[in-house]
């Protein structure tokens, strides 16, 4: 059913430019299903037709202990596939981050499929929230986002990430009243913002530490390609080695804490 319902939406893209069309996934590993439409079509179809599309594959994505079909999207398969800026990727870690990626792909010019890691658990985190006044006035999407709550005096340690491990990281950041560490989310990881996420580092005249952090195993995540593309300029790795096969949440839990 993927395959087709997938393949539709592209082909309801194509023919009607001026539309925005979404395509959820229940679970973002679902997409496997489709996965000829998306090497086929939606990565390579400006490339081999000069086919336009701005379908947008919204991916349910999070490791929470639900077992192997309930937890990735396979971010690493999208970034693997991403060149010549043929489709963005991106994972918003907030209401509005969401709304202006939506908002800025349904109005610019250039008409470029996207792929959104969209959250779980943060649908329910009370913290994962965002004011009237970040969706409204002079506001708009941003690739990256500057951590409000540093101290640019004090940090050594910033940490990069992207989506709902962000949240875990701010509430252990806060617990330990930890002002040494910076917490860096990336909402965009393709095409990757590497000269805003520098512009950021730079803004810390301690830093000493730059790590990329994520929830996923090693090889899986976004990890390997910021290994390719931004750890040659700064960051290097702290991650769980876990798999993501957990099907327990307790024994779920115990990993993320370590983390």
């Amino acid at each position: 059913s993927e395959y087709a319902a997938v393949g539709f939406e592209y082909g309801y893209s194509v023919g009607n430019p001026e539309a925005i069309v979404l395509w959820e996934a229940q679970f973002g590993d679902f997409v496997n299903g489709a996965q000829s439409i998306i090497d086929e079509f939606i990565s390579s179809g400006e490339a081999k037709w000069g086919q336009l599309s701005d379908v947008v594959l919204l991916l349910p994505h999070g490791h929470e202990g639900q077992g192997p079909d309930h937890s990735s999207g396979r971010i690493e398969r999208f970034l693997t596939l991403a060149a010549e800026d043929a489709f963005r990727v991106a994972q918003p870690s907030t209401p509005a981050s969401y709304f202006h990626l939506l908002r800025l792909q349904s109005l610019r010019p250039d008409h470029k499929p996207l792929i959104v890691f969209t959250p779980k658990s943060m649908l329910r985190n009370k913290k994962a929230v965002s004011a009237p006044e970040d969706l409204t006035g002079d506001t708009w999407f941003r690739p990256v986002i500057a951590d409000a709550e540093a101290d640019t005096t004090r940090v050594e340690r910033v940490l990069l990430c992207s989506g709902r491990v962000i949240w875990d990281l701010r509430a252990e950041r806060a617990k330990r009243s930890d002002e040494r560490t910076a917490i860096v989310p990336v909402e965009q990881l393709y095409p990757l913002p590497a000269d805003q996420i520098v512009a950021e580092l730079g803004r810390f005249p301690r830093l000493r530490d730059v790590r990329w952090v994520q929830e996923e195993p090693r090889n899986m995540g976004a990890w390997p390609f910021m290994w390719l593309n931004l750890a040659p300029r700064h960051a290097h790795l702290v991650i769980r080695h876990e798999s993501p096969r957990t099907d327990h949440a307790q024994r779920h839990l115990r990993p993320i804490e370590a983390l």
